[in-house]
């Protein structure tokens, strides 16, 4: 899967490429082709099936919870089938390992195939996903990689006559045949659970030959050694690397493994063969030069996720000081240092690399993981967890990516960091709280905010407060800030009652302890306001801003960044409540006191130029408007040159307020401008020119230049299709738009056939009762009744109000309206 990285975006249905969501492992170097033991998932899988991929018959060898028989592997061959053959336009990995990793792999995938709505919650964006899988035409694969728990993918069971699903876990069974609640609903599916066992005698006397090529009696007894270790890939696949790396034979490998499986201690859900070769690698690993640095690699990285460690984690100052057993600055020398350590530990067959994924680059099984763990000393998990926290720590990105970074693979790497400070909690024996709590922990939950994991956010923004107030008492600095994260968290998620139960209690704790003029005081006003700005109560949000204002003025002073920020969300509040006159007043105010303390060109300024040109358009003061978004353009320009994308927003605003202004030749004109600025710096197929491209279509049509418009929505459309796919959201408005603009220029023999293949392809992607699907019926409508079609127009006018009625009630106003021109229609 080298050919394009997770992430990167080809063109669906072109027949060149795969749109790509998530990071799929490499095939391992030690992978064997299961022709006789295996399922041949590319040709059995169909379209509108799942497989889930169990553990086979459990042995002593291989007990159901260690796994370890190439469920994953299998899994990969799969994808990369579905890859090669381009047998699918969508293909998606998501590890399953937790309720917030499938969400999260969700939402980018609903990112990857629409990128329209990226700043929705990610719970909605995953639901979002859900139903574009059940309703899209276009033939995707979905593997969900080490399902933990069923109920993890609550509401979130992916469908789809068009897709293909397949799923690896160490659940039962049972679980997905109705053997338990969660089960029995989908008993009934298009779904068939395959077990997977280990290799059969032949397959793995073929897999240990094809390893062991040195020399001609090293596979002597190989056939023993695959019924010693029951065909297991994990054990076949760690005693092959040590033959290779010892050069060993077979029968020198069986003698140590059976002098050291008797004498292994019980770790549970790890076999004793298993331990065995695990160890045997372990020390192998440990004499390869640079001798004596495997040990301490294998153990920090077995402290985090074994479904994949970033790079950097491992060659991060804290961890190069860990593994090298003194300071470091992870300089080049160290790092070296260490990546040998890394390869070791492959070459012993105890980790997988795949250096093409920064996300998830260094991979271990979870029975080598477990094995780890419990063979390490008490007395050295206090220095080991604190060096896994710092490096998760010094590692962790600022920002939310951005187009240099990519936001895709910055979510997947906040994904990995955030499930590998996830692994390190569960075993970190409270060091992560002594004395206090770790950096990491608020980084980890500012990390779940960022990402929009907003029901995630509050399950551990919740723990949080509780561990800290039971370790470290409710005035200690720790549980002062997360129960100010939680009321956050509360807040973005739309939970405002809870928000401002929890800011109300944190602003009464801080006046009766800190006073009422004290900075954390002020700022705790701020955060209850603006909760309750949220909640729709913009005179509660008022009052409180004042007081904020006032007392942020007397002790930070007028020029304070708090205070500022407070008279911009006092203007906000005083808009959102119906107050035009003080909005405006305290813009102005604002913007000249910044102008005057700050200069023309600081972010404040120019944001308060912005808002107070948004909020004269708001009162009908369009000349007022044009003039503070002419001024903001010119000082973007000024300080960012013509080509910041802040500069380019700048035009389109002022482009927009012309248009608004009926100045329509004007409009045109930064439109354009606008569009050629976006082609120069960001290409043609960029989402952001396609959006300038309509933008300036719909200021032609607005203008009355309909000869002008047609063309531009014409390339708009086509543009949409190529890039984003037929079933992008983005497409389906282009379509409904160039067919408004076709039937506003009377070319209804274009319109219609538009407008009934956006009607179908909405009624397809969102379902009937969507308001873009109802609206667009009604539209149908008119352009039929345009054209003189009145029994179509009865048709579709019935099948409007029946939905309308289902969907929306009988008193909404829209239903009332099809009414009424239903009733028109009919008397015609």
């Amino acid at each position: 899967m080298v050919a394009q990285q997770p992430g990167t975006r080809s063109q669906p249905g072109s027949g060149s490429g795969v749109l790509l969501s998530g990071t799929v492992p490499p095939l391992a170097d030690a992978y064997y082709p299961r022709d006789q033991s295996g399922p041949d998932l590319a040709s059995s899988l169909r379209p509108g099936e799942t497989v889930v991929l169990v553990h086979g018959a459990e042995t002593d060898v291989a007990p159901a919870a260690q796994g370890g028989t190439g469920k994953t592997q299998l899994a990969v061959e799969f994808s990369h089938a579905m890859w090669y053959a381009r047998a699918v336009e969508v293909l998606v990995w998501v590890t399953a390992a937790s309720r917030e990793s499938v969400v999260n792999g969700f939402a980018q995938a609903a990112n990857t195939v629409d990128a329209s709505a990226q700043d929705e919650d990610a719970e909605v964006a995953a639901a979002r996903f859900v139903s574009w899988l059940a309703n899209t035409r276009q033939p995707w694969a979905l593997v969900l990689d080490d399902l933990a728990e069923l109920g993890d993918l609550e509401e979130l069971w992916p469908t789809g006559a068009s897709g293909r699903v397949l799923v690896t876990t160490r659940l039962p069974a049972a679980t997905f045949q109705g053997g338990t609640a969660e089960g029995a609903a989908f008993a009934g599916s298009s779904l068939r659970v395959v077990p997977v066992a280990g290799l059969n005698r032949r397959e793995a006397m073929d897999y240990i030959a094809s390893r062991l090529t040195e020399y001609p009696d090293q596979r002597i007894e190989a056939l023993d050694l695959g019924e010693d270790l029951d065909g297991l890939p994990l054990g076949l696949a760690q005693a092959t690397a040590v033959m290779s790396a010892r050069r060993q034979g077979c029968r020198e490998y069986r003698s140590l493994l059976a002098e050291r499986i008797p004498h292994m201690p019980a770790v549970d859900g790890v076999s004793a063969a298993v331990l065995a070769t695990w160890s045997i690698a372990a020390e192998c690993a440990h004499e390869l030069p640079p001798a004596g640095l495997a040990w301490p690699t294998l153990v920090l990285a077995a402290m985090l996720d074994h479904h994949g460690v970033p790079g950097t984690v491992l060659t991060s100052p804290a961890a190069c000081s860990y593994i090298a057993g003194r300071p470091s600055t992870a300089g080049g020398t160290d790092q070296t240092v260490v990546r040998a350590a890394i390869n070791n530990l492959a070459h012993a067959g105890l980790i997988t690399i795949d250096p093409a994924s920064p996300a998830r680059t260094v991979q271990m099984h979870a029975s080598v993981q477990a094995a780890v763990r419990a063979y390490l000393p008490a007395a050295d998990l206090e220095q080991v967890v604190l060096a896994a926290a710092d490096a998760l720590l010094e590692t962790w990105p600022d920002g939310d990516g951005g187009p240099d970074r990519g936001q895709h693979e910055h979510a997947q790497l906040e994904q990995a960091l955030r499930d590998c400070a996830s692994a390190l909690r569960v075993t970190d024996g409270g060091m992560l709280w002594k004395p206090e709590a770790h950096p990491l922990l608020f980084r980890a939950g500012m990390s779940l905010e960022h990402g929009r994991l907003s029901d995630a956010a509050i399950t551990y923004w919740k723990s949080m407060v509780a561990t800290s107030t039971r370790l470290l008492g409710t005035g200690h600095a720790n549980a002062v800030v997360a129960r100010d994260r939680l009321a956050a968290a509360y807040e973005a998620a739309g939970k405002s009652a809870d928000a401002i139960a929890v800011f109300q209690t944190a602003l009464a704790d801080r006046e009766r302890n800190q006073g009422p003029e004290h900075a954390e005081t002020i700022a705790a006003r701020s955060h209850l306001a603006h909760a309750y700005q949220s909640a729709g109560r913009p005179s509660d949000a008022i009052a409180l801003y004042e007081r904020t204002v006032a007392g942020s003025g007397r002790t930070l002073g007028p020029a304070h960044p708090v205070t500022l920020d407070a008279r911009a969300s006092l203007a906000e509040a005083y808009q959102a409540a119906g107050s035009p006159p003080e909005a405006i007043a305290a813009y102005e105010l604002l913007l000249a006191d910044a102008e005057r303390q700050l200069g023309a060109g600081h972010p404040t300024t120019l944001g308060a130029r912005a808002s107070l040109g948004a909020a004269y358009a708001a009162s009908g003061r369009a000349k007022d408007a044009i003039a503070q978004y002419q001024r903001a353009l010119a000082d973007q320009e000024r300080m960012h040159g013509r080509d910041h994308p802040d500069t380019i927003a700048a035009r389109a605003s002022l482009a927009s307020a012309f248009r608004a202004a009926g100045k329509g030749k004007e409009a045109i004109a930064q439109y354009e401008q606008v569009l050629r600025d976006r082609e120069r710096t960001e290409g043609a197929d960029h989402p952001d020119t396609i959006a300038a491209r309509a933008n300036l279509a719909y200021a032609f049509r607005s203008a009355g230049r309909l000869r002008a418009a047609v063309p531009v929505y014409e390339r708009t459309l086509a543009d949409r299709t190529r890039v984003q796919g037929p079933d992008h959201r983005d497409t389906l408005t282009a379509r409904s738009n160039l067919a408004a603009c076709y039937q506003q220029a009377r070319r209804l023999t274009d319109a219609i056939p538009q407008y009934e293949r956006a009607l179908a392809d909405s009624e397809r992607m969102l379902g009937p009762g969507d308001m873009e699907t109802l609206t667009t019926r009604c539209n149908l409508a008119t352009a039929y009744y345009t054209a003189g079609r009145l029994a179509d127009v009865v048709a579709v006018l019935q099948r409007a109000l029946s939905d309308c009625e289902h969907y929306l009630g009988p008193d909404h106003q829209m239903t009332q309206t099809v009414r009424e021109n239903l009733d028109a229609a009919t008397q015609a």
